[in-house]
């Protein structure tokens, strides 16, 4: 089996086999590491990109600097990503930046979690959260059990 990933840093669809998620596969094209143990900041493009395309679950944190709670949870998101790489990846989509993305995902409050994975979004968090209950919350809704 093997899981096709968007790189976010150049958008660029990769195929990776799953026993190599471990091994801190690379993008083809930039050489990025596509199963990094850090949140990514994503724009509107890659976030569509990779929401229509990628098997492996992604989660992402729709925010604005100016939210103190969006703030206070990022220490926390970051955990999140350390403990769910290599089975899931964590990204930050800054909607005062992106501000399509608002109403494209029907943002009502900030911070959102969504989570996507196969061409959908699974499920969706909203308010901060510690790393640990963010966690469960992929193990729960991802369809191969991050």
């Amino acid at each position: 089996m093997s899981h096709i990933i968007t790189c976010l840093t150049c958008g660029t669809t990769n195929r990776v086999p799953a026993e190599r998620l471990g091994a801190h596969p690379k993008c083809g094209t930039c050489g990025a590491k596509l199963a990094e143990a850090k949140v990514h900041e994503v724009d509107s493009a890659t976030l569509r990109k990779a929401e229509r395309k990628d098997s492996l679950p992604l989660l992402v944190d729709f925010w604005a600097p100016w939210c103190g709670p969006c703030r206070a949870m990022a220490p926390e998101f970051e955990k999140a990503a350390r403990a769910l790489t290599p089975h899931a990846r964590l990204a930050k989509l800054n909607t005062q930046v992106n501000g399509d993305a608002a109403q494209r995902y029907a943002i009502r409050g900030i911070p959102a979690l969504i989570l996507f994975q196969n061409g959908q979004e699974v499920a969706r968090l909203t308010g901060a959260r510690p790393a640990a209950e963010i966690t469960a919350f992929v193990q729960q809704h991802s369809r191969n059990r991050a």
